[in-house]
């Protein structure tokens, strides 16, 4: 049975296809566009497991539970 990826592998995996997929373009922004891409889905998934909690997620995650809020607010995860 084959082990799973760990997620630093993942990553690295992705943007070498990223990279690949530019075909020579240089990129912009990249640092902004990946912590995008991650946050969001990273948020999603805590909050899930966290049972909505906001308070319990923002611990989990490191943040302020004022920061985590205003976060969920950007990606649209809360009203």
């Amino acid at each position: 049975m084959n082990e799973p990826m760990s997620l630093d592998a993942c990553v690295r995996a992705n943007l070498e296809i990223y990279f690949r997929d530019l075909d020579g373009t240089e990129p912009a922004s990249l640092h902004d566009m990946l912590v995008r891409v991650v946050e969001k889905p990273l948020l999603e998934v805590v909050m899930q497991r966290a049972g909505q909690n906001q308070s319990r997620a923002a611990e989990w995650l490191g943040l302020n539970r004022n920061t985590l809020r205003k976060k969920l607010l950007e990606h649209q995860l809360v009203k």
